[in-house]
């Protein structure tokens, strides 16, 4: 079967950096993955994102060694399975509130006896190779996101489920969660230590912990304080950035007031 390289480079210490899919492009997906992010998520919970989507994106994905992760847009058995039928080598489950709850996602990502995941890996097989059925277990990842109060409550139970493999931080929503402001403030005290509790807590359980950011420079933080798994930004704030720095510069020959890029979010 296709290593799962993200899987492995953890299991040897490394740390591995990852982009945002959030525009149903199969252009986008495929450019994304030729520039060397270890791993791409596809997002079907905010993205502009459906199963179909998916399933056309992630052959382009395929032909590059970039890991195709998916966010499903809820914890449903069903649409983890078809995500992972389609070849996605792992799920991002949003809003994981208890460890029944992370059960319930390990579960649907696992063949039996280690879970419920029915037997139907139509394109998966494809793109995993010889000995999927027989390895898919070992290989698939199977992330949940901490991102509510009642998931801060329960983050020793969650971690401590059998077959998670890592914790994904979520900071607008974990904001929320905390009586902050959604819009990434990475440095409020009270944002900080809760990231670090998350961050200690996964390390306590021998778990993996990643994070979403939306800059270089809060990606080379985190990446610092050790998070095997960091999001550097998405591809529709890669353009924005982009554009609105060029369109802005160009614009001073002009005597337009420059503008601000579009928010990120996660």
């Amino acid at each position: 079967m296709r290593p799962n390289h993200v899987k492995h480079a953890w299991k040897q210490g490394k740390q591995t950096l990852g982009g945002w899919l959030n525009v149903d492009s199969v252009h986008v997906a495929e450019t994304m993955a030729g520039l060397g992010f270890d791993w791409l998520c596809m997002d079907m919970q905010h993205g502009a994102l459906d199963y179909n989507d998916v399933r056309n994106m992630l052959p382009a994905i395929s032909t590059t060694d970039t890991v195709p992760i998916v966010r499903v847009p809820w914890n449903e058995p069903y649409i983890i399975m078809k995500a992972l039928d389609a070849g996605a080598y792992g799920v991002i489950v949003p809003l994981v509130n208890n460890k029944e709850e992370a059960e319930k996602a390990v579960s649907a990502c696992r063949y039996p006896p280690d879970g419920i995941r029915s037997f139907g890996p139509i394109r998966a097989a494809s793109y995993g190779g010889p000995g999927y059925p027989k390895y898919a277990n070992d290989e698939i990842l199977c992330i949940a996101m901490i991102e509510t109060s009642e998931g801060l409550e329960n983050l020793d139970d969650i971690c401590s489920t059998p077959g998670l493999d890592a914790i994904y931080i979520g900071p607008s929503d974990l904001a929320y969660a905390i009586g902050l402001n959604p819009m990434g403030d990475f440095d409020h005290p009270k944002h900080v230590e809760t990231v670090n509790h998350i961050y200690e807590t996964a390390r306590k359980h021998g778990i993996h912990v990643g994070i979403h950011t939306g800059s270089v420079e809060l990606t080379k933080r985190f990446l610092k304080q050790g998070f095997d798994m960091v999001m550097l930004g998405a591809a529709t704030a890669f353009m924005s950035r982009m554009v609105t720095a060029e369109l802005n510069e160009a614009r001073t020959e002009t005597g337009v007031e420059p503008v601000e890029p579009a928010a990120d979010y996660d």
